[in-house]
């Protein structure tokens, strides 16, 4: 703890910065409207709440693996195809993207059409392939 001390006053910059780095990335997390779920999570809230994935990646990253049972709907028109989701407008909607860096743009737009149950998958689908969970090629 004195060698921290120590680093943090003579590196008072990095440390200043470092500090108010996290004091805004915690902001950030708490004031967003968006809440990510971990692969078992949202799991749950989809198997017990008749849920659905959707996958918001391309086409063709889709084809290489998903999540069984996901609807694909890319980022691009998914404000144009939010219809085919209306019989999950009050159950769980987890959206899925690449990295689950881009899975809350869709939730928050999903948001604004209604659907309040959606939330993201933490990690996309790079986490739940981590976490050796299954993925259907077909």
């Amino acid at each position: 703890m004195e060698q921290f001390i120590e680093f943090a006053t003579n590196h008072w910059e990095l440390a200043g910065t470092f500090v108010i780095l996290l004091i805004l990335w915690l902001v950030y997390e708490f004031t967003s409207g968006t809440k990510s779920l971990s692969s078992h999570e949202a799991t749950m809230l989809v198997n017990r709440e008749d849920g659905v994935f959707l996958d918001i990646r391309d086409r063709n990253d889709f084809k290489k693996g998903h999540i069984a049972g996901a609807v694909n709907i890319a980022l691009a028109s998914l404000k144009d195809r939010t219809g085919e989701l209306e019989k999950y407008r009050n159950k769980p909607v987890i959206v899925v993207c690449k990295m689950g860096t881009t899975a809350s743009t869709a939730v928050s737009m999903l948001q604004k059409e209604g659907f309040e149950n959606a939330r993201a998958l933490r990690g996309g689908m790079s986490q739940w392939q981590g976490d050796s969970l299954p993925v259907v090629t077909k």
